[in-house]
């Protein structure tokens, strides 16, 4: 098994998942226990520590995405079925509050980077639905696994991070290829319809998807310089290139993005 752009020592052993422990760690535990609790089945179960002091969770079978992407990722309905999935997190999620672990989860901002503009958060976030993140079964996506980027946010932000990957909000030379041809207008449409997102937040949701592509930039150069590892190999392959790409490409569509998700 191998790990995410920023994981390494991911492993699989047996019937579970064993990941390196770190900050964000105890904010991981309360999420997945919560989740747990209120019986939301679309995530992985913490296990608890193992001999080598790793987190120890349940492994979740079916598909996921991986590079190279495969063709299905362009299915409409298996689309749709993640932004449900999101949705269904969200609610359960929301329950939790902001825990005491979230303290300092935002942690403080590089120099120069933009303030957020999305207001208050009012969950703990997934806000990493990458392809990668979603399994599948039988064409339908049935959990979110990689909690490493849960953070406090509010709905905009976790809707323009699906957003990001699945419509995709990105220009065309940077989607992958089975993506290409496909329309990120319609797509957006379909994805916030899926998920139900309220009125007043599709009014603010490019606005966020802007800003959030915006800070981006200045927390992922400053995670490759003070954190290095999978972070600083991404800046090296170009992350950063590609999120002034975006900021681009979302500034130049604003008009259709605005449009599609019902501004």
């Amino acid at each position: 098994m191998a790990g995410g752009d920023v994981t390494d020592g991911l492993v699989r052993v047996g019937e579970t998942v064993r990941r390196p422990v770190g900050p964000h760690s105890p904010l991981v535990v309360d999420v997945l226990a919560h989740l747990e609790r209120v019986g939301f089945d679309g995530a992985p179960r913490f296990r608890g520590i193992d001999a080598a002091g790793r987190q120890v969770l349940s492994y979740v079978p079916g598909e996921v995405a991986s590079r190279p992407r495969p063709e299905w990722i362009a299915d409409e309905n298996r689309v749709a079925s993640v932004a449900r999935l999101l949705r269904r997190y969200d609610d359960a999620v929301e329950t939790l509050g902001i825990p005491a672990s979230a303290e300092g989860a935002l942690g403080a901002d590089p120099p120069g980077t933009p303030a957020r503009v999305a207001g208050p958060p009012t969950l703990v976030g997934h806000l990493d639905v990458t392809p990668d993140n979603v399994v599948f079964v039988d064409g339908e996506a049935r959990a979110l696994i990689d909690f490493d980027m849960v953070r406090p946010a509010a709905r905009t932000e976790e809707v323009q991070n699906l957003l990001l990957w699945w419509a995709p909000l990105v220009p065309r030379p940077d989607r992958p290829e089975v993506l290409v041809d496909v329309d990120p207008f319609a797509r957006a449409t379909l994805l916030v319809d899926a998920y139900g997102l309220a009125a007043s937040d599709r009014a603010r949701l490019i606005d966020v998807a802007e800003n959030t592509a915006a800070r981006a930039w200045f927390l992922m150069r400053d995670r490759a310089e003070r954190l290095g590892g999978g972070w600083a190999r991404m800046w090296d392959d170009g992350v950063g290139d590609a999120i002034r790409r975006r900021q681009s490409w979302l500034a130049q569509h604003r008009t259709a993005l605005v449009r599609a998700v019902g501004g």
